[in-house]
């Protein structure tokens, strides 16, 4: 540990300083639109949106080796391929003649193919194990800044659609009797899920962005009784996680997406056990979210 914070402290290794920062400033994005992701039931969705953006990754490498099109990143490529498929699981949803979750599957799956094919044809060599599982310690700056941008958007965003969000959340019935645009809604947090995603990305890794984005989220339903109380626990925990397993994977030399999502699922087992042994149930289970600490 005294090695690690040595690591943090000095300016010769930046790029610990960039994960760690990285990590703790998008971890509210994660609790909050992992908890809708949670409350709303939609992971299958997220996880159709999340290995769709090995798309955009693959195209933003095949570019920039093709014609140098340095600026279109692979960031950047990620969040392009997020709020397109994010658009088209919507439309999906709204108007699909076919089974949603057949029209869903195939999102999930040619996204994913798309971006191999991009990346088998592009010149030199790309390691794709730094996008599916993901390695926070090779951020730049730039790459900080996108982040940084990138994470106020979505927490704007989710802050003034909350009371759409939670009505969405738990009495959509309801909300569309009172003529709100409950489709619209639900487009609207799939792009921030998607949004997400690109930051989840960064941290984990296409493979793994499911478990960070819900996993906290779940682990403090357990202990939570307001959506407002939730999304705190969330976001606290997410970034505890990142924390631990930057470190862990520094001083064990692991790679940081697993150390990550490997004390995240910890983090739930134990609340899992502490649950079973208090006898508390998580309130997404008994319907009792409120949207406020009242």
């Amino acid at each position: 540990m005294a090695e690690f914070i040595a690591a943090v402290l000095s300016p010769t290794v930046p790029f610990i300083r960039y994960a760690l920062i990285a990590g703790v400033i998008s971890a509210p994005a994660f609790g909050i639109v992992g908890t809708y992701v949670v409350v709303n039931r939609i992971s299958y969705l997220a996880g159709a949106i999340a290995h769709s953006v090995l798309a955009g990754i693959g195209l933003s490498l095949f570019l920039r080796s093709l014609a140098g099109t340095n600026w279109f990143t692979p960031f950047w490529g990620a969040f392009a391929a997020a709020l397109v498929s994010a658009f088209v699981v919507a439309v999906v949803i709204r108007k699909g003649r076919q089974r949603s979750d057949s029209a869903i599957s195939i999102v999930w799956a040619l996204g994913t193919a798309i971006g191999v094919i991009f990346i088998s044809r592009t010149r030199g060599f790309v390691d794709p194990m730094a996008y599916l599982f993901g390695n926070i310690l090779l951020l730049s700056p730039q790459d900080l800044l996108a982040i940084v941008v990138l994470d106020l958007v979505v927490l704007v965003v989710a802050w003034g659609f909350h009371p759409q969000l939670f009505a969405l959340s738990f009495d959509a019935d309801f909300a569309e009797t009172r003529n709100m645009p409950t489709q619209l809604h639900l487009t609207i947090l799939l792009l921030l899920t998607g949004a997400t995603v690109v930051l989840l990305v960064s941290t984990v890794g296409i493979v793994l962005v499911i478990t960070l984005l819900t996993l906290p989220a779940a682990t403090a339903g357990f202990f939570s009784r307001s959506l407002t109380r939730l999304m705190i626990g969330a976001s606290l925990l997410s970034a505890l996680a990142t924390v631990a397993g930057v470190g862990v994977s520094y001083a064990y030399d692991l790679p940081s997406g697993a150390g990550i999502v490997l004390f995240a699922v910890t983090g739930y087992v134990v609340a899992y056990i502490i649950s079973r042994v208090t006898g508390r149930r998580p309130a997404t289970e008994q319907g009792t979210m409120r949207s406020n600490n009242e």
